[in-house]
């Protein structure tokens, strides 16, 4: 007897937001944790919903948009199984342009000065992962996923009767499994390092927008325990499985952010208040890895979303619902397909 319809590898938003699809489907899921859910990239982010960001690779545009168009939807789910709300932080967001392919708009917010760079404003939310983190938990536990945490994946075996995943606290056996990791999953994936701070939002400046250039971003957080402040950040780093920060690299993304935003360099207005790194799953070509491994209809992969694990995470349990039931993609996966780097390796032998 299987012990689960459904495996998951990795409890990140990526993993839980998979988990909660596939149970609202009627599947019986189980989620297995290397270390502790929800702990890793999934809190480390900015929380922008960055779809019309110009820096997303043209193949992201489809899986954006859908992801959008059921965020609202994911969220009202999850606080109807948690009981947990979370809201929008922001709804406005000042873009960076280069070129003179658009106009520059007018009428920006007190206190923001464009510098020697053009601005867009985009009508974009943002929402802050660590409501976000919680609220998902919440409602996982509010259903029958089962969620094993310190549970190591060793080996995974697949026969006509499903898969075998051996653990270091036993063996999972499943009909299917999907492989969430993120930056802990196999090559070509691998951790890209990125820091941020956090410093307190100054008094009689309100900053209820983001601002994104190719360097920073500031986002600020309006609503919930970490109202009144302001995260910068991020550098992008290879440096393993680090999470370290040092002051140089955060002394320099606040005076980034400062050339926009100039009271951010009082740091007696805007002290800091929180520092840290998170390790977003970076692929060579910037896109995610979704779909079947190795031509197997029982092992799916969904990893590698790098910047946009929190915008995309909707859209991804969607599509990684539909191919286990046997439906087409929504959206063209070709772009995402898991095979592409050995194909391309294959080429240059």
């Amino acid at each position: 007897m299987l012990d689960c319809d459904v495996c998951v590898t990795g409890a990140g938003i990526i993993g839980l937001s998979i988990a909660l699809e596939l149970h609202r489907r009627g599947a019986r899921v189980t989620v297995l944790e290397r270390g502790t859910a929800l702990r890793e990239a999934s809190q480390a982010a900015a929380g922008m919903l960055a779809a019309k960001d110009p820096e997303n690779p043209v193949e992201l545009t489809a899986l954006s948009q859908l992801s959008i168009a059921r965020y609202t939807e994911f969220l009202v789910e999850i606080e109807r199984l948690g009981g947990r709300p979370v809201p929008f932080q922001t709804s406005l967001t000042l873009q960076a342009l280069e070129g003179n392919a658009f106009l520059e708009s007018t009428g920006f917010p007190e206190g923001f000065s464009s510098g020697k760079l053009r601005f867009q404003q985009l009508s974009e939310w943002s929402l802050d992962p660590r409501q976000l983190a919680p609220a998902i938990r919440a409602a996982v536990e509010a259903t029958p996923i089962r969620l094993l945490e310190d549970t190591a994946v060793q080996t995974v075996g697949e026969s006509k009767d499903g898969v075998a995943v051996q653990t270091n606290a036993g063996e999972i056996r499943a009909d299917r499994i999907v492989h969430a990791m993120g930056a802990w999953s196999n090559a070509p994936v691998k951790p890209r390092k990125g820091q941020m701070l956090a410093v307190k939002m100054p008094h009689g400046v309100p900053i209820d927008f983001v601002v994104r250039t190719p360097e920073i971003y500031v986002v600020p957080r309006l609503h919930g325990p970490r109202a009144g402040q302001v995260v910068i950040g991020a550098t992008v780093e290879d440096a393993g499985f680090s999470t370290t920060t040092d002051a140089a690299s955060l002394a320099s993304l606040r005076a980034m952010a400062a050339e926009f935003l100039p009271v951010l360099a009082d740091e007696d207005a805007c002290p800091v208040l929180d520092q840290w790194a998170g390790l977003r799953p970076f692929t060579p070509d910037y896109l995610p890895l979704m779909g079947w491994a190795d031509g197997s209809r029982r092992k799916l992969i969904a990893t590698g979303h790098y910047r946009n694990g929190m915008l995309l995470a909707p859209g991804t349990a969607k599509v990684v619902a539909d191919l286990l039931e046997g439906k087409e993609s929504v959206v063209d996966l070709s772009a995402f397909s898991p095979s592409r780097f050995l194909e391309e390796q294959s080429k240059i032998d």
